[in-house]
């Protein structure tokens, strides 16, 4: 009797936990408030044709920049030889219809998932690029960025920041006599890096 009573009891169990399992759901949602998103955009205009000659723009969400950061030690056990999200939320994407150098490195049109990484030894970073397709075809999150595979890879150079940064921030800036020739600057925190964009545009 005590025997069938233990066995009794362990087969219940098994059924409550077994609807417990059930009652959790297999797929959760996130997200659908607002989130703030920036862009950095450059637009090149014929004024001849009085048309848009093409451009470029980088769209990103702003983290903030957390004192935590400042621990040299905590910094590097994030960032040494990991790929870095470079924004929040939905993935940071550069958009361009006009080929691109970004450090001396090619850049066909089209859209382009990005990413920061940094080196093992932490002495170098560079802008990795990803691609979109992948991404969406593996259904991957920015939050996993690691799982993804930069297709490639362009050098930044860590620039002197000339003050904190709370929110991560973008830009595009050009001098007005040499348009074609962009700085990108990425700032956040006291991290500060940049590259030299080329863009081939034609008049």
């Amino acid at each position: 009797m005590r025997k069938s009573m233990s066995l009794l009891a362990g087969l219940l169990l098994m059924t409550a936990a077994g609807l417990a399992q059930q009652a959790q759901p297999t797929i959760v949602a996130e997200g659908g408030a607002l989130d703030e998103r920036a862009s950095a955009r450059v637009l090149y205009w014929n004024t001849k044709a009085d048309t848009a000659a093409g451009q470029l723009a980088i769209n990103y969400g702003r983290p903030v920049w957390k004192k935590d950061y400042e621990d040299s030690a905590k910094f590097d056990a994030m960032t040494k030889g990991k790929t870095w999200r470079m924004g929040s939320n939905f993935w940071t994407a550069l958009v361009t219809d006009l080929p691109l150098k970004i450090g001396g490195k090619s850049v066909r049109p089209g859209e382009y998932f990005l990413g920061l990484r940094r080196s093992m030894d932490g002495s170098s970073w560079s802008l990795a690029f990803i691609d979109p397709v992948a991404v969406r075809r593996a259904h991957l999150d920015a939050f996993d960025i690691r799982k993804a595979t930069a297709v490639f890879e362009a050098p930044m150079s860590v620039a002197k920041a000339d003050s904190k940064v709370d929110k991560l921030t973008i830009t595009l800036s050009y001098p007005k006599d040499n348009v074609r020739n962009v700085n990108m600057k990425v700032a956040w925190g006291n991290l500060a890096l940049t590259a030299p964009v080329e863009v081939s545009v034609q008049e």
